[in-house]
């Protein structure tokens, strides 16, 4: 007997409960407190957005060069879309605004993605140019140095992860604790 649905042909989507998970994580440590009062992250919309774009970036990059296997990198990217236009409108943005504002997020996601992919392939100094550049607004290099360290950290520690455990959301963010400290270079 033939069934008419033979959902092991179906592709898989994604569970939204994985991709909120994944993205609660991304937000989670982008709101961590360290990178605002160690590092002088600006603690306004712009420095709040530039954080959640750069652990954005770090995660879809690793799932991009683990292949992608569970579709995990469009849905997540969706769901940082959905978030900020729900965050332009809680803010106020006019409903014939919103899809300007949206384009200019996707133009400063892509940008920053491209300069932060070149850069970490470049190395240390570079990526603290582009962190320097795009977060604290061309200022604070030794800041951006400290932080540059924390993303080779976390790049490291999602390229140290099997596809199961990176597409299950069942992993965290190094500790932002040590930006914290005098001595870290």
């Amino acid at each position: 007997m033939l069934w008419p649905f033979n959902h092991f042909l179906k592709p898989r989507t994604p569970s939204r409960g994985t991709i909120e998970v994944i993205y609660g994580m991304i937000v989670a440590q982008a709101r961590e407190p360290v990178f605002y009062q160690a590092l002088g992250v600006p603690d306004t919309v712009n420095g709040r957005f530039d954080m959640v774009l750069l652990h954005l970036w770090m995660v879809l990059r690793q799932m991009q060069q683990a292949g992608d296997v569970a579709g995990l990198a469009q849905p997540l990217f969706d769901r940082f879309c959905s978030d900020m236009d729900h965050n332009l409108r809680e803010l106020g943005t006019g409903d014939l605004a919103v899809p300007r504002r949206m384009r200019e997020f996707g133009e400063a996601f892509y940008g920053r993605s491209a300069a932060y992919d070149q850069a970490l392939a470049a190395g240390d100094e570079p990526l603290a140019e582009a962190l320097c550049k795009n977060i604290f607004n061309g200022q604070r290099l030794e800041q951006a140095r400290r932080l540059a360290t924390y993303v080779q950290q976390a790049v490291a520690g999602l390229a140290g992860l099997d596809e199961a455990t990176l597409s299950s959301g069942g992993w965290r963010f190094p500790s932002p604790g040590a930006l914290g400290k005098a001595g870290m270079n």
